[in-house]
């Protein structure tokens, strides 16, 4: 689904801080930055992953991601223990630009308390609508 300009694909679930979520047929749920970042932030061009086995609260810094505009924090849209990170972005940074959410993930969590946080994170059309429409405002810019 495109919003305004922005790719939002319906289903996934989305964090304040501009993280995604998508649960995985394992259990297991993958994350990543979501393309309202990527087009506000720019090229990508270092990201500080957090570590495999390392736990996460949701809503908490784990990571930072550098662009060409600025540094930003990775929040964690769902608590649990990381279980994977994409080493792939050691490699090349920019696939968080080039495929936010397919090869651009960043982490694989082992969620610790899903049904109760997925309550905090905007799923579905109108609630994606909503979520677009709030961070054009906040971040100003009244459109694309």
């Amino acid at each position: 689904m495109e919003i305004q300009g922005y790719n939002v694909p319906e289903d996934l679930y989305y964090h304040d801080e501009n993280t995604w979520l998508k649960i995985e047929d394992d259990g297991t749920v993958r994350v990543g930055m979501d393309d309202f970042y990527q087009k506000q932030a720019g090229d990508t061009t270092y990201v500080d992953l957090p570590f495999e086995g390392d736990s996460v609260s949701q809503g908490e810094t784990c990571g930072k991601i550098q662009s060409s505009k600025w540094v930003g924090k990775f929040v964690s849209p769902i608590s649990g223990e990381i279980v994977e990170v994409n080493g792939e972005l050691e490699n090349d940074c920019r696939l968080i630009n080039k495929d936010p959410y397919g090869g651009g993930w960043i982490m694989r969590v082992k969620p610790s308390n899903l049904d109760e946080e997925l309550k905090n994170l905007a799923y579905g059309a109108d609630a994606l609508q909503k979520f677009i429409q709030d961070h054009i405002d906040k971040a100003g810019k009244g459109g694309k």
